[in-house]
Protein backbone atom coordinates (compact mmCIF):
# COMPACT_ATOMS: atom_id res chain seq x y z
CA UNK A 1 0.00 0.00 0.00
CA UNK A 2 0.71 3.56 -0.34
CA UNK A 3 1.07 5.16 3.11
CA UNK A 4 0.71 9.21 5.10
CA UNK A 5 2.36 9.24 8.39
CA UNK A 6 1.57 12.14 10.37
CA UNK A 7 4.14 11.42 12.92
CA UNK A 8 6.53 14.54 14.23
CA UNK A 9 9.07 12.20 16.04
CA UNK A 10 11.72 11.74 13.69
CA UNK A 11 12.97 8.57 15.61
CA UNK A 12 9.49 6.92 16.01
CA UNK A 13 9.16 8.13 12.45
CA UNK A 14 11.99 6.47 11.29
CA UNK A 15 10.81 2.97 12.83
CA UNK A 16 7.52 3.25 11.74
CA UNK A 17 9.39 3.90 8.22
CA UNK A 18 11.27 0.90 8.39
CA UNK A 19 8.66 -1.68 9.51
CA UNK A 20 6.48 -0.37 6.68
CA UNK A 21 8.93 -0.61 3.99
CA UNK A 22 10.14 -3.99 5.72
CA UNK A 23 6.35 -5.55 5.03
CA UNK A 24 6.31 -4.04 1.10
CA UNK A 25 4.90 -0.64 1.98
CA UNK A 26 5.94 3.06 0.53
CA UNK A 27 5.14 5.64 3.09
CA UNK A 28 5.19 9.33 2.94
CA UNK A 29 6.23 11.05 6.35
CA UNK A 30 4.67 14.49 7.03
CA UNK A 31 6.08 16.04 10.70
CA UNK A 32 2.61 18.48 10.74
CA UNK A 33 -0.72 18.57 10.56
CA UNK A 34 -1.02 21.40 7.62
CA UNK A 35 1.71 20.10 5.85
CA UNK A 36 -0.06 16.89 6.37
CA UNK A 37 -3.00 18.17 4.67
CA UNK A 38 -1.74 20.25 2.52
CA UNK A 39 -0.33 17.01 0.31
CA UNK A 40 -3.20 14.56 0.93
CA UNK A 41 -4.94 17.49 -1.34
CA UNK A 42 -3.18 17.07 -4.07
CA UNK A 43 -1.86 13.42 -3.54
CA UNK A 44 -3.68 9.99 -2.86
CA UNK A 45 -2.81 7.24 -0.16
CA UNK A 46 -4.00 3.84 0.42
CA UNK A 47 -4.33 4.51 4.04
CA UNK A 48 -3.39 7.17 6.93
CA UNK A 49 -1.77 6.60 9.93
CA UNK A 50 -1.82 9.94 12.38
CA UNK A 51 -0.34 10.94 15.58
CA UNK A 52 -2.41 12.98 17.84
CA UNK A 53 -0.25 15.53 19.34
CA UNK A 54 1.68 17.32 15.96
CA UNK A 55 2.23 20.59 15.55
CA UNK A 56 -0.08 23.18 14.08
CA UNK A 57 -2.92 20.84 13.35
CA UNK A 58 -3.47 17.77 15.79
CA UNK A 59 -3.93 14.45 14.57
CA UNK A 60 -8.12 14.62 15.62
CA UNK A 61 -8.35 18.00 13.53
CA UNK A 62 -6.65 16.10 10.52
CA UNK A 63 -9.01 13.45 11.13
CA UNK A 64 -12.22 15.67 10.75
CA UNK A 65 -10.87 17.23 7.92
CA UNK A 66 -10.21 14.21 6.00
CA UNK A 67 -13.66 12.86 6.85
CA UNK A 68 -15.57 16.04 5.58
CA UNK A 69 -13.37 16.43 2.39
CA UNK A 70 -12.74 12.89 0.68
CA UNK A 71 -15.30 11.65 -0.89
CA UNK A 72 -13.96 7.98 -0.19
CA UNK A 73 -13.72 6.40 3.26
CA UNK A 74 -10.18 5.72 2.83
CA UNK A 75 -8.79 3.87 5.92
CA UNK A 76 -7.14 5.63 8.91
CA UNK A 77 -5.08 4.44 12.15
CA UNK A 78 -4.62 6.27 15.01
CA UNK A 79 -0.78 5.63 16.37
CA UNK A 80 -0.89 7.78 19.70
CA UNK A 81 0.62 7.42 22.74
CA UNK A 82 -2.56 9.05 23.89
CA UNK A 83 -4.16 6.37 25.57
CA UNK A 84 -7.13 7.54 27.54
CA UNK A 85 -10.62 5.57 26.96
CA UNK A 86 -12.08 8.78 26.32
CA UNK A 87 -9.77 10.14 23.45
CA UNK A 88 -10.02 6.46 21.92
CA UNK A 89 -13.92 6.29 21.85
CA UNK A 90 -13.62 10.05 20.53
CA UNK A 91 -11.34 9.20 17.76
CA UNK A 92 -13.18 5.57 16.50
CA UNK A 93 -16.21 7.71 16.68
CA UNK A 94 -15.26 10.73 14.30
CA UNK A 95 -14.11 8.20 11.75
CA UNK A 96 -11.06 6.54 12.62
CA UNK A 97 -11.16 2.50 11.55
CA UNK A 98 -8.51 1.57 14.21
CA UNK A 99 -6.28 3.09 17.32
CA UNK A 100 -2.96 2.20 18.31
CA UNK A 101 -1.54 3.18 21.55
CA UNK A 102 2.42 3.34 21.69
CA UNK A 103 4.92 1.93 22.43
CA UNK A 104 3.57 0.16 19.45
CA UNK A 105 4.82 -3.56 18.80
CA UNK A 106 5.97 -4.18 15.23
CA UNK A 107 3.69 -7.43 14.29
CA UNK A 108 0.79 -5.84 15.60
CA UNK A 109 0.69 -2.46 14.17
CA UNK A 110 1.58 -4.35 10.40
CA UNK A 111 -1.34 -6.97 11.48
CA UNK A 112 -3.67 -4.14 12.20
CA UNK A 113 -3.07 -2.59 9.19
CA UNK A 114 -3.39 -5.03 6.96
CA UNK A 115 -7.03 -5.99 8.54
CA UNK A 116 -7.88 -2.29 8.01
CA UNK A 117 -7.11 -2.18 4.59
CA UNK A 118 -9.14 -5.29 3.98
CA UNK A 119 -12.13 -4.20 5.57
CA UNK A 120 -11.92 -1.10 3.39
CA UNK A 121 -11.36 -2.75 0.02
CA UNK A 122 -14.24 -3.31 -2.24
CA UNK A 123 -11.95 -5.82 -3.98
CA UNK A 124 -11.08 -9.12 -2.39
CA UNK A 125 -7.26 -9.74 -2.57
CA UNK A 126 -7.81 -13.41 -2.76
CA UNK A 127 -10.37 -13.11 -5.82
CA UNK A 128 -9.57 -14.84 -9.28
CA UNK A 129 -11.40 -12.72 -11.20
CA UNK A 130 -12.80 -8.90 -11.25
CA UNK A 131 -16.21 -9.12 -12.67
CA UNK A 132 -17.60 -5.42 -13.28
CA UNK A 133 -19.67 -5.79 -16.32
CA UNK A 134 -19.49 -5.50 -18.85
CA UNK A 135 -15.55 -6.14 -18.24
CA UNK A 136 -14.50 -9.51 -16.22
CA UNK A 137 -10.27 -9.77 -15.45
CA UNK A 138 -9.22 -13.05 -15.08
CA UNK A 139 -6.55 -12.23 -12.82
CA UNK A 140 -5.10 -16.22 -12.86
CA UNK A 141 -4.38 -15.53 -16.06
CA UNK A 142 -3.57 -12.00 -16.93
CA UNK A 143 -6.73 -11.13 -19.08
CA UNK A 144 -9.04 -9.10 -20.01
CA UNK A 145 -12.58 -9.53 -21.41
CA UNK A 146 -15.02 -6.85 -22.51
CA UNK A 147 -18.47 -8.66 -23.12
CA UNK A 148 -16.99 -11.83 -23.18
CA UNK A 149 -13.97 -10.95 -25.68
CA UNK A 150 -10.45 -10.94 -24.67
CA UNK A 151 -8.96 -7.23 -25.31
CA UNK A 152 -5.38 -7.61 -26.12
CA UNK A 153 -3.23 -5.25 -24.08
CA UNK A 154 0.67 -5.10 -22.57
CA UNK A 155 2.06 -6.31 -19.51
CA UNK A 156 1.93 -2.90 -18.24
CA UNK A 157 -1.58 -1.93 -19.37
CA UNK A 158 -3.07 -5.23 -17.69
CA UNK A 159 -1.62 -4.04 -14.46
CA UNK A 160 -2.69 -0.29 -14.69
CA UNK A 161 -6.66 -1.62 -15.26
CA UNK A 162 -6.33 -3.94 -12.16
CA UNK A 163 -4.90 -0.91 -10.18
CA UNK A 164 -7.88 1.22 -11.52
CA UNK A 165 -10.38 -1.59 -11.14
CA UNK A 166 -9.41 -2.51 -7.64
CA UNK A 167 -9.85 1.25 -7.12
CA UNK A 168 -13.30 1.99 -8.95
CA UNK A 169 -14.47 5.71 -7.19
CA UNK A 170 -11.87 6.90 -5.74
CA UNK A 171 -9.14 9.91 -7.14
CA UNK A 172 -6.00 8.45 -8.12
CA UNK A 173 -2.53 10.93 -8.08
CA UNK A 174 -0.38 10.19 -10.64
CA UNK A 175 2.05 9.42 -8.81
CA UNK A 176 0.41 7.15 -6.65
CA UNK A 177 -0.32 5.11 -10.35
CA UNK A 178 2.98 5.68 -11.14
CA UNK A 179 4.40 4.01 -7.98
CA UNK A 180 1.86 1.32 -8.00
CA UNK A 181 2.20 0.01 -11.38
CA UNK A 182 5.67 1.27 -12.60
CA UNK A 183 7.40 1.60 -9.12
CA UNK A 184 10.13 3.83 -7.88
CA UNK A 185 11.43 4.06 -11.67
CA UNK A 186 13.18 7.32 -12.59
CA UNK A 187 13.32 6.91 -16.03
CA UNK A 188 9.41 6.90 -15.86
CA UNK A 189 7.63 10.13 -15.35
CA UNK A 190 3.75 10.65 -15.36
CA UNK A 191 3.61 11.49 -18.67
CA UNK A 192 3.19 7.64 -19.29
CA UNK A 193 0.80 7.56 -16.92
CA UNK A 194 -1.14 9.80 -19.46
CA UNK A 195 -0.39 7.75 -22.37
CA UNK A 196 -1.58 4.66 -20.85
CA UNK A 197 -4.44 5.89 -19.78
CA UNK A 198 -5.43 6.73 -22.87
CA UNK A 199 -4.60 3.76 -24.72
CA UNK A 200 -6.52 1.70 -22.02
CA UNK A 201 -9.39 4.06 -22.43
CA UNK A 202 -9.94 3.21 -26.12
CA UNK A 203 -9.26 -0.53 -26.32
CA UNK A 204 -11.70 -1.08 -23.36
CA UNK A 205 -14.09 1.35 -25.23
CA UNK A 206 -14.48 3.29 -22.06
CA UNK A 207 -17.67 5.73 -22.78
CA UNK A 208 -20.59 6.55 -21.12
CA UNK A 209 -22.78 3.59 -23.39
CA UNK A 210 -20.27 1.08 -21.67
CA UNK A 211 -21.56 2.13 -17.76
CA UNK A 212 -18.11 3.53 -16.95
CA UNK A 213 -16.24 6.78 -16.90
CA UNK A 214 -12.53 6.84 -16.63
CA UNK A 215 -12.03 11.17 -15.80
CA UNK A 216 -9.03 13.46 -15.41
CA UNK A 217 -9.42 15.00 -12.51
CA UNK A 218 -7.11 18.54 -13.19
CA UNK A 219 -3.96 18.63 -11.04
CA UNK A 220 -4.53 15.23 -9.85
CA UNK A 221 -5.29 12.88 -11.54
CA UNK A 222 -7.52 10.23 -12.92
CA UNK A 223 -10.83 8.26 -11.17
CA UNK A 224 -12.86 5.31 -12.63
CA UNK A 225 -16.06 5.47 -11.27
CA UNK A 226 -19.82 4.57 -12.76
CA UNK A 227 -21.93 7.70 -14.04
CA UNK A 228 -24.50 8.30 -11.85
CA UNK A 229 -27.72 7.39 -13.92
CA UNK A 230 -30.65 10.09 -14.53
Amino acid sequence: MRIALLEDDQDQANLFLEWLKGAGHTCEHFKSGKLFVRNIRHDSYDMLILDWMVPEMDGFEVLAWVRENFDWPIPVLFLTARDDEDDIVRALQQGADDYVVKPAKQRELLARIKAVARRASAVDEADTQIAMPPYLIDLANHAIYRDGVRVEVTQKEYELIVFLFRNVGRVLSRAHILESVWGRNPDVNTRTVDTHVSRIRGKLEITPESGWKLSSIYQHGYRLERPATP
